[in-house]
């Protein structure tokens, strides 16, 4: 199975999978993994590595966005089979744990199953794995504030919101915002194309959401790599500003 990769910055590769994106980050044969996919993203996840000229091996750490099952999915089969590390915002780090789920229910996707694109879109997702029980046995806070010391030098900005501690990863180096799903450029529920929240079903918190775009508004970037969606182009700030504009 090909996984559909592509390369957006320098070391910097953006991964399509089952309507949830990951990213890897590349330094000679090692990688950063920030997010999973989903539980049946599995395949795709381990030949996107290959593509690039990796391996699950060679994964130094997972960084995950927050402990959603399209984004934490595979998480616990890297710990478990390889060893690899599990690094979250210390606000998340329950959640990855299955301690509580700030996760979108079924009974509110079927109340909103009149909505363009949903019921499609939930079909896809529970066979993709979307109610899996997929908690990480073993996850991590970050070690220390800052960038991490990490292939890309990934620098942690907590978003909340979405869940209580959601985090995007800066790349200052290279003018990249992985954003996760605090900022994406689509969804199959969406109505609209381009930088945007996604539907407000899928929020834990919508306010603090909204306030956490002006977060990354003040972030210097070119590329935005959402949680979901393709690849944006032009000043992070701006596409920040135009989702908070869409939002109120």
């Amino acid at each position: 199975m090909r996984a559909d990769v592509r390369q957006v910055a320098d070391s910097t590769y953006l991964v399509h999978g089952s309507h949830t994106n990951w990213v890897i980050l590349k330094e000679g044969d090692a990688v950063t993994l920030v997010d999973t996919g989903y539980p049946g993203d599995r395949q795709r996840v381990l030949a996107s590595l290959a593509q690039v000229g990796s391996s699950p091996e060679a994964v130094a750490a997972v960084l995950i966005t927050h402990a959603h099952n399209d984004h934490l999915g595979n998480a616990e089969y890297l710990r478990a089979a390889y060893g690899t590390p599990v690094h979250l915002h210390e606000a998340e780090v329950p959640h990855a744990r299955r301690e509580f789920l700030h996760q979108v229910s079924v009974g509110t996707v079927l109340r909103n199953g009149w909505r363009p694109g949903v019921l499609p879109w939930a079909v896809r997702a529970l066979r993709s794995g979307g109610t899996a029980d997929v908690p990480v046995t073993a996850p991590q806070a970050f070690p220390a504030a800052g960038a991490l010391d990490l292939p890309g030098r990934p620098v942690p900005v907590h978003t909340p919101g979405h869940t209580g501690g959601h985090c995007a990863y800066h790349l200052p180096g290279t003018g990249v915002l992985i954003s996760g799903d605090a900022l994406v450029s689509g969804h199959p529920t969406a109505r609209v194309e381009g930088p945007q929240l996604l539907p407000d079903m899928f929020h834990h918190e919508r306010p603090r959401a909204v306030a956490s775009l002006d977060v990354l508004a003040e972030l210097e970037g070119e590329v935005l790599l959402p949680g979901h969606g393709p690849v944006h182009r032009g000043p992070v700030r701006d596409a920040a500003h135009l989702a908070r504009e869409r939002a109120l």
